[in-house]
């Protein structure tokens, strides 16, 4: 439990982060970062340090390997948390609560020298259709504590179950790459199956005993994916017995379309194409132009464009980046945030253009150097 923290409040998206009081306890200091903007969670800090995750990055199987999981799963994670948990009441926690020894059993095939293993037991099969998956691949924690009166308590935990849609596996060290498909039904058939053995053993915890937890169910996109997967539902539980789920329509897509492609508004894929052909008819010495974008209930929540180059010479990133800009601005949908990051294989990360979805223009940033 913490004990106390300083102000966290902030008036608008742009202001500073605020410096914060400090308190003391048995246990140690404590404060609360400043916030960028009231959107965002302050975060903790214990005797001047940030508090870490105690068990962040430990999944079931290293065959999967899309980084874009781990992204859209933490990032998706506080988004949800965000619906009972608001950045201006309640302050951000890594997770504390569960150990790397507890979720890597959790995560594990159960045994009998596992009793604790959310997965299923081996059947010892080896074909693709035939054998167990792996069907749970990765557990989050973030807990979410607020102010009470001088004190600070924890007052929510959200759980976030990342499943398998698809299950890499092989049958023999170092060798051959296989997977087992698993489908929607499955997937959240079994998700909804572990979060009630999670709720109870968290309810266990005198700590978690009475505070609000939510589960969320993430589907895992696949290796050769180009962007994260999503959350598929969640449950606000504030017994026992896990509530009424609630259904998330999030659909994440890559701009340009492959052939036979749709996307929930033809009229983006469209911006982009106008917009990704005015830059590269101009600037020829270009690698690739895609984009990220999410849609909620069909519509389209913000947009991530990522330009590969082959310039060299500053002035042609700092010509080039003012162009970008007029485009993004012409052509790009309005309303959404979008963000845009110029890179090449060799020069890293050259310049990055940013608007909020109340903005008009774009703010932009050449990465010089002295």
């Amino acid at each position: 439990m913490l004990v106390s923290c300083g102000n966290s409040s902030q008036t608008g998206s742009n202001s500073n982060s605020k410096s914060n009081s400090t308190s003391s306890s048995k246990s140690g200091s404590y404060q609360v970062t400043g916030q960028t903007n009231s959107s965002q969670y302050a975060g903790v800090i214990k005797n001047g340090k940030y508090l870490t995750s105690k068990a962040r990055g430990i999944t079931a199987s290293e065959d999967s390997d899309n980084l874009m999981n781990l992204k859209s799963f933490e990032g998706g994670l506080q988004d949800i948390s965000k619906n009972e948990f608001s950045p201006s009441k309640y302050v951000f926690q890594e997770g504390q609560y569960l150990n790397s020894n507890t979720v890597q059993n959790w995560l594990d095939r159960k045994s009998k020298s596992n009793p604790d293993g959310l997965n299923p037991a081996s059947n010892k099969s080896t074909t693709p259709t035939g054998r167990n998956p792996i069907y749970l691949q990765s557990l989050e924690e973030q807990d979410y504590i607020q102010k009470s009166g001088n004190k600070m308590k924890l007052s929510g935990v959200t759980i976030g179950l990342a499943m398998n849609s698809v299950d890499y596996y092989r049958k023999t060290t170092y060798g051959s790459q296989y997977q087992t498909n698993i489908s929607d039904a499955t997937l959240e058939k079994e998700g909804k199956a572990m979060a009630k053995e999670v709720l109870a053993r968290l309810r266990k915890k005198k700590a978690l005993k009475d505070v609000p937890i939510i589960i969320a169910i993430y589907k895992q996109a696949s290796n050769d994916s180009l962007i994260g997967g999503k959350f598929v539902s969640y449950s606000v539980n504030n017994g026992d017995s896990v509530d009424k789920w609630k259904a998330l329509d999030i659909e994440n897509v890559v701009f340009p379309l492959k052939t036979n492609e749709t996307a929930p508004n033809s009229n983006d894929s469209n911006a982009f194409s106008n917009f990704k052909t005015e830059v590269e008819n101009f600037f020829p010495n270009l690698s690739g132009i895609t984009a990220q974008a999410q849609y909620k209930n069909g519509s389209l929540q913000g947009m991530n464009v990522a330009v590969t180059t082959q310039f060299y010479s500053e002035t042609e990133i700092n010509s080039f980046t003012q162009f970008l800009a007029d485009q993004a601005e012409k052509y790009l949908p309005s309303g959404v945030k979008i963000d845009i990051t110029v890179s090449s294989t060799t020069d890293g990360v050259q310049s990055f253009l940013s608007r909020s979805s109340t903005a008009k223009s774009f703010s932009t940033h050449v990465f010089g150097s002295y």
